[in-house]
């Protein structure tokens, strides 16, 4: 079987991608047209940008060479890559263009209009100036883009990015990506359009094929980069050009690899088989395809093998909504390819939305020491119904963040429990804390069985959070509770979880399990098994401290078997005395899934008090909690 002429080479980078960076806006009301969409989900977008994330989500190391605006635009597209794991040492910041935007939505199953709005865009203005020769040979291959030999100066930018490689003996990649109206052949209504064809494309394009190893497209882009009519001479006339290996994409057909002479019967290719998938949104499943077929040609794998892998992301891609966020990881394809979907329609497979999600967080968390001041009920108590006091409580929760925020001094793994009743200001100084993680409240305080507070209509209160704040909801369960009353409990905690994924924000659930019942070895193992079985997977656990270290050995046990892509366990403070915290966490520290701690009355009780009877400064409180959270950091870190 043919395999891929992988390089030799140590280079540090698999893969450079080239060309377009754009912010890509989509429409989420779905079979409506592009004029009566009403809101849009915000993703990187542009086919190479598309590529680098799918490589790099596949296990290649990718790179982007691109321009972005000097804007909140641009800044969002190299953050994200940098998320992603792309490195964005060739991204180019362009003071005087904006970032391209576009956008897109579904009409139906086979109309997706788009609009670009790239009119002196950034990454337009890419030039040769902006191809670093080092740059270029730190990389095994390029990536070059049909649409940015549009213009002369991106033309000369991405010829000389081919010249270094070939020089340097890394192999070029040609996405043929051609985009009619991006060429000045079609409207600015008809950024769907995928062929018209042009002699003066043709010719453009005919001109890159004999510097290429890889030359992948539709049967629209293999006939505008052969310029002639039908399929087989098309393929015969880029072969006579270049050696390179040639991919063939047909759709919901899969695809054909051309390695050598192009048969008279195309089927006579190597063939890689489609998968039967709905289809929901073509858009970018070229770049998801590219993304598979270049994690297999590579890393030296056979042509069928890489096939297979395009297919499959491909697939992926198809059926779920957005471009670059929607490319599987390396783990969610491979979980697809042993095990299959018993849906045509991927997007609506809990597993592997499960594995998706698990596998694209924003970012990583290691370790987590919380102070949390998500408290409303209790501090309501303190305040004694003094109106002037509960007017102060806003006020406190700031003070706490100036607390958690002195401890932390910029170090990861720190974050804070904060609501949106009392803490709206306090959300506000926290969010501006770099990789300070946040998670705020949802259930009415005290609510036995659970109910939600404000409004039990989560997905309308949950819209507005921002992307990196966790949902926290707090249960009561124990496992000998009523029948009637865990059923109850559970729904509510799935009716939290959905909202959770369907607007794509973390969940932590707290279990307090011994407040209504004894607290033996199995006892939270058992409530976590109970959840679980409910196809309820939070992606934080919070949880009192356990009796003994066989406790958590079960709790470990129930986590690693039922989620083992669950982010870990906090324990809960529960007002509990410092020495009883360190007893708790010294006993802890036998476990595997806990990853350290959040708590609140421990570090803020005694100053809250004092500060509301105005027996304490705002300095004073900063620094009595700073000191009560730093000891508690400190306890937790001990070797």
């Amino acid at each position: 079987m043919p395999v891929a002429a992988a390089s030799t080479t140590d280079a540090p980078l698999d893969v450079i991608t080239i060309g377009r960076a754009s912010v890509d806006l989509y429409g989420q009301q779905i079979g409506t047209r592009l004029e009566d969409v009403a809101s849009f989900a915000k993703s990187v977008g542009g086919c190479p940008t598309n590529i680098a994330v799918g490589t790099a989500r596949l296990g290649l190391k990718s790179a982007l060479i691109t321009r972005v605006g000097d804007e909140q635009m641009g800044r969002f597209i190299r953050e994200q890559l940098a998320r992603e794991g792309v490195e964005t040492a060739g991204i180019v910041t362009d003071p005087e263009r904006l970032t391209a935007l576009v956008l897109l939505s579904v009409e139906n199953d086979k109309s997706f209009p788009l609009i670009f709005y790239r009119d002196n865009c950034a990454d337009a203005a890419l030039d040769e100036g902006d191809i670093d020769e080092d740059f270029i040979r730190s990389a095994r291959a390029v990536l070059v883009t049909g649409t940015h030999f549009a213009r002369p100066e991106s033309n000369k930018a991405q010829r000389k990015a081919m010249r270094i490689a070939r020089e340097a003996g890394a192999k070029v990649v040609f996405d043929i990506d051609y985009r009619p109206n991006l060429w000045g052949l079609a409207g600015h209504d008809a950024g769907d359009s995928r062929y018209i064809a042009s002699d003066v494309v043709s010719e453009k394009l005919r001109s890159v094929l004999p510097e290429c190893d890889l030359i992948v497209g539709t049967e629209e882009e293999v006939l505008i980069a052969a310029g002639t009519e039908d399929i087989s001479s098309a393929l015969k006339t880029i072969r006579s050009l270049s050696p390179a290996v040639i991919v063939l994409k047909r759709g919901p057909m899969g695809c054909i690899v051309y390695d050598g002479a192009i048969p008279d019967d195309l089927e006579d290719g190597i063939v890689g088989q489609g998968f039967p998938i709905e289809v929901y949104n073509v858009l970018g499943a070229g770049d998801a395809f590219m993304s598979g077929f270049l994690r297999g040609w590579l890393r030296g794998e056979s042509h069928q093998t890489s096939a297979t892998w395009a297919n499959a992301c491909g697939a992926f891609a198809v059926s779920r909504l957005l471009c670059a966020p929607e490319i599987p990881t390396w783990d969610e394809l491979q979980f697809f390819l042993e095990k299959g979907s018993p849906e045509r329609a991927l997007r609506k497979d809990a597993t592997i939305n499960h594995v998706h999600w698990t596998t694209t967080r924003r970012r990583a968390i290691t370790k987590l020491m919380a102070l949390a001041i998500d408290h409303r009920a209790q501090l309501e108590d303190m305040a004694e119904g003094d109106a002037a006091k509960l007017a102060r409580l806003p006020d406190f929760k700031v003070l706490a963040v100036q607390a958690a925020k002195q401890i932390a001094s910029g170090r990861d793994g720190f974050g804070m429990l904060l609501d949106d009743k009392y803490g709206r200001d306090a959300l506000f100084a926290a969010s501006a804390i770099k990789d300070f993680w946040v998670a705020k409240p949802i259930e009415l305080p005290g609510s036995r069985p659970l109910q939600f507070e404000f409004s039990q209509d989560l997905g309308s209160r949950l819209i507005d959070w921002p992307v990196d704040h966790c949902i926290k909801v707090l249960c009561f369960f124990h496992p000998d509770d009523p029948a009637d009353l865990r059923r109850e409990q559970i729904a509510k905690l799935r009716a939290a979880f959905d909202a959770a994924r369907k607007i794509g924000r973390e969940l932590l659930v707290e279990i307090i399990a011994g407040k209504h019942g004894t607290l033996g070895e199995d006892t939270v193992a058992s409530a976590l098994s109970e959840v679980y079985d409910a196809g309820i997977k939070p992606d934080w656990w919070k949880l009192e401290a356990q009796p003994s270290a066989a406790a958590w050995a079960e709790i470990d046990s129930v986590i690693e078997d039922r989620d083992p892509y669950c982010r870990g366990v906090v324990l809960l403070g529960l007002d509990a005395p410092q020495a009883e915290l360190e007893a708790g966490f010294a006993i802890a520290k036998s476990s595997r899934t806990v990853k350290g701690f959040a708590v609140g009355r421990t570090i803020f009780a005694d100053a809250a008090r004092d500060w509301l009877d105005n027996k304490m400064s705002d300095e004073e409180a900063v620094a009595d909690m700073a000191k009560r959270f730093g000891a508690l950091v400190e306890i937790w870190e001990r070797p």
